[in-house]
């Protein structure tokens, strides 16, 4: 059964750039927004794909992945798809955790977005997801901006794991983040 819910953050702060933030589904119709930040490298560099060159693969990605996903939201701003956040659940002995991961066209950077985005799954995983006792997440280690993002969303921070992806042909330390769900979480 799929989740049409709609995650709607509901404090207008007066530095708001973008006030109607929103979490939604991502579907098919949205792919020229996909395709935004899919072809961005600046976007594509801390992840695990590389750039998408063409529509037909996009599409294809949205159908095969984003669609069967039990977690994965469209950021949006006024209902217009920005980035991408979701939340992976472990089975088995890790069902208890679950891994977050979002991405965000550049142009929005910078400006809060992403850290209200993860704070607006944060205030719900938890409850749609009452197995899940621990959100991690797993940032390069030259990845300031979204290790800022993690910390002011009120995650913390583990430790660093030392080679511990390949990414792009090359070995990468990874830093560790978590928030439990009995942690206190910045209002």
């Amino acid at each position: 059964m799929e989740d049409t819910s709609v995650v709607q953050l509901h404090q207008n702060k007066p530095e708001d750039e973008c006030p109607n933030l929103s979490l939604r589904p991502l579907d098919v119709s949205d792919i020229d927004a996909f395709m935004v930040w899919a072809t961005d490298e600046k976007v594509a560099r801390f992840c695990t794909w590389e750039p998408y060159t063409n529509k037909e693969d996009g599409l294809s990605f949205i159908k095969n992945t984003v669609l069967p996903h039990p977690w994965l939201r469209a950021i949006c701003v006024d209902d217009r798809p920005i980035g991408a956040i979701s939340v992976t659940s472990n089975s088995g002995n890790d069902k208890c955790r679950g891994e977050l991961g979002y991405v965000l066209a550049s142009k929005y950077w910078g400006r809060g977005i992403a850290t209200r985005a993860v704070g607006m799954v944060v205030e719900t995983i938890f409850d749609e997801w009452p197995h899940l006792e621990r959100l991690e997440a797993l940032v390069d280690v030259e990845n300031l901006g979204s290790q800022r993002v993690l910390e002011k969303a009120g995650f913390q921070r583990e430790g660093v794991l030392r080679k511990y992806v390949v990414l792009k042909g090359r070995s990468r330390d990874r830093v560790m983040f978590s928030l439990l769900s009995t942690d206190h979480r910045p209002t």
